[in-house]
Formats: structure tokens, sequence, C-alpha cells
């Protein structure tokens, strides 16, 4: 039957949690770690094409989506969605405005919905406002983030900004009247020359109103939210969350990159608990301190006792005062390099259950690891299934969170979903 959905990750973490969505929806669904190299695709409804691409250059992004995309029309897809954050990190440049046009164009489409929501963790839009629980985007954490600081919660003035293209609104007055309604929106925007299309939602069912609406169109673009009504589009029924057939016996690790307010409260937690806990500071990289061996050589006579937790995470204050002295850029890249280092290590130590925290340091680990394909397993949070690597890496399992999901206790917790066999 051949691929159904083709999907376009721009990042990793955001891939797993799109994965997780579909398979929880009954597809079947493979993850794959950057374009694939072989013209054979998995046997699969849903194949997640997962990218490093959120916040490189905008022609990178561009270049990558597109080679991803042609892999996946080669493959048969007949709808192609390209995930994005539910807060809509980007910046005036893009990359989502840049992206999304790439593929409008490729496609031969003329619009395409944009909808981040995801209820379920307190992200919603309305009037083209997007809402992190009852604050404001703006007003959220993401106001901090060191990357791509969301400073605006007017989802169709920051598009705007990215893209040449009229960018509309489809309100919640609309979404709420049903899929029919949806649609006749949809066209009339269209024909009024608009490229793209936010769209307002703050509960599920409005989610699954969207992708009605949208099963004929080539592309959607959205967090992973919008994608629960995708598969009856297809005539697939619900799931179950899908489960592996083998359990874990080795060590357990946890590796933390995101500066996010629900990663620093995970953080807090975990070391509160009485959590072995190693800090790596950019600062420190930038003198020529061998923090990865360091690192290491203090995990290793722990990991016996139990999970320990490696992390840069740090204060909105803390990452401004390494940004000062480092630039942003530079800083993030060694705490990426230092992270993915001390991951390698640790899984080549015999760790084979890894949390890691951050899409950017979950990608860095990722390709440090040489993983190329992942299957799906049971939730742990919404949005951040665990993950079992196929290949070399077999046997291993990965966790990779969104910085900003998951619980304070998420790193205490997500171990029993597996089982704690050490």
């Amino acid at each position: 039957m051949g691929v159904l959905l083709g999907c376009i990750a721009d990042d990793f973490t955001g891939g797993t949690d799109l994965a997780g969505m579909l398979a929880t929806a009954g597809m079947r669904t493979v993850q794959v770690v950057g374009v694939p190299s072989s013209a054979d695709p998995p046997d699969a409804d849903a194949v997640v094409v997962s990218l490093k691409s959120r916040t490189c250059p905008p022609d990178e992004a561009v270049a990558a989506s597109l080679a991803a995309l042609a892999w996946l029309r080669a493959a048969g897809c007949r709808q192609v969605f390209f995930k994005i954050c539910s807060t809509f990190d980007s910046t005036p440049r893009g990359n989502i405005g840049p992206v999304a046009d790439a593929l409008l164009e490729a496609l031969g489409a003329d619009i395409a919905v944009a909808c981040p929501a995801f209820p379920a963790n307190g992200r919603t839009v309305y009037k083209g406002h997007l809402f992190v629980g009852d604050a404001l985007l703006s007003d959220s954490g993401m106001r901090d983030h060191p990357l791509t600081p969301m400073t605006d919660a007017n989802l169709v003035r920051v598009l705007q900004a990215q893209t040449p293209h009229p960018v509309g609104l489809v309100d919640h007055a609309v979404v709420s009247a049903g899929a029919d309604a949806v649609a006749a929106r949809l066209e009339a925007l269209r024909a009024s020359g608009c490229r793209h299309a936010i769209a307002d939602a703050i509960t599920d069912a409005d989610l699954v109103s969207l992708a009605k609406a949208c099963a004929g169109q080539p592309l959607l673009v959205g967090g992973s939210g919008l994608a629960q009504g995708i598969p009856a589009n297809f005539g697939i029924a619900g799931g179950r969350d899908p489960a592996f057939e083998r359990r874990p016996t080795g060590r357990r690790a946890i590796v933390s990159g995101s500066c996010s307010v629900a990663t620093n409260a995970q953080v807090l937690h975990f070391r509160e608990a009485g959590g072995a806990a190693f800090r790596v500071d950019p600062v420190t990289l930038a003198g020529g301190a061998d923090v990865v061996g360091e690192a290491l050589a203090w995990a290793r006579p722990r990991l016996a006792s139990g999970p320990v937790l490696v992390y840069a995470t740090a204060t909105p204050d803390e990452v401004r005062v390494a940004q000062a002295s480092l630039g942003a850029e530079r800083a993030g890249q060694l705490v990426e390099s230092a992270l993915a280092a001390i991951a390698e290590g640790l899984v080549d130590g015999g760790v084979d259950r890894l949390i890691v925290a951050g899409g950017e340091t979950s990608g860095a680990v990722v390709q440090r690891l040489g993983l190329s394909r992942l299957r799906v397993g049971p939730t742990i949070d919404p949005g951040v299934p665990w993950m079992a690597a196929d290949g070399a890496r077999a046997g291993l399992f990965l966790a990779l969170k969104s910085g900003n999901f998951g619980s304070k206790d998420f790193f205490t917790k997500a171990w029993d979903v597996l089982g704690k066999t050490s």
C-alpha cells in the first residue's frame, strides 16, 4: 500500500512527539533520522523524517526539508505534514515560513493550515494568539529561550514576518462550527491570495475538525496535536499505546541541555529527590577543561546505584551570563557537543535507557550515536514516548524530551514505564 503520510520534523524531539501521536492513533509509524540513503521505504503507514533544521540558517533548513520531501514522495506518500514546535519556535528570518513556502511550491499547493496547538500540554491558539497554559506565549518562559526567544504571541504576525505571502486566520468561531466551515474558510482565504492560514484550536475536538477539513490538502503545518485526526482521514481507527517486546536490563542516565522552565523544574526535582547530578558549564568548556572526561569519570561508579543526570540546564540569568561571555551560538555549540560526547560515553559504558532533554541536545546526541531509525514505544507524558533504536545501537531505549514537555517528576518516573531493573 505504501506510505500514506510523510512527515518532516524540524527537530528530533518533535519527531518522536509526532511519531508517538500517530502510533497511538493507530498508524504504523517509523521515525528515521535524517533523509534515508536507501530508496526503499519502511513498511509503515507513516514515516517521520527527523531533521535538525529548527535553528539552522533558513537556506539550509529549506534544502534539508526539500530533500526529505523528495524521499517521501518517492515512497508514495499521499499527504505531507511539516511538524513544528507547539510553541512555534522561530525567528523573524524563519524557519517555519521559508520551509513552508518551499514545500508548498514543490507540492504545487496554494495554501496550508498552520496550527501548533497541543491542548494536552497546555498549548492553545485563540484569535491567532498562542497560549502556554493561561499565559500568552510572549509572557511564558519562551520569551527567554536562548536561541528562539518568542516575544510575540500573535502567530499571524510572527509568520507574516517570515514569508512574502499573505497569512490569514481561521478563527475559533469557524473551527468550532466543524470541518465544512473550516474548508469553506480555507477556500475563501485561498481565493483572496493567502498562502498560509493560522488556525485556532483550544480542544482536541478542534484539532480533529481541522484535520478532517484538510484531508485533501497536500500540506499541513503544525504541532503533533494536529496529527491526531489524520489517521481517520485514511480510514485508520484509533489504536493503543505501542509496547516493546523486550525490557532493558542495563544502566540509566539523563542528559539535559534544555534551559526551559519545565526542564529547570525537572532538574531541580531530580536533585532534591537525591539524584546524582553533574553540571556542565559552557564557560568552563570554553576554557579547555576536559569536562567530558570528568563527567564520565564521575558517572561510572554511580551508574550501578541508579540513574545519573548530566546537565547544562540553567536559569535565564545564568544563560545570559554565558552568552555575554561566549556568544549565544558558541555557547550552544559547546554544550551540544559536550553533552553528545558524554551521552556516547555513557551508552558505550552500559547505559541502555537514556533520557535526553532539549531539541537541539537530542539532535546532537542522536547524530553522535549514529542512529538511523527509531521505533515508537509507550508514552511517558503527552508528547514524549520511549523510542527503541534499530541497527548497530539495537537494545538502546531513548526518550527524546522537548524542553517544554513533561511533569516536574519526569526524570524520576520515566523509568517505571519500561521497568526499573538496575
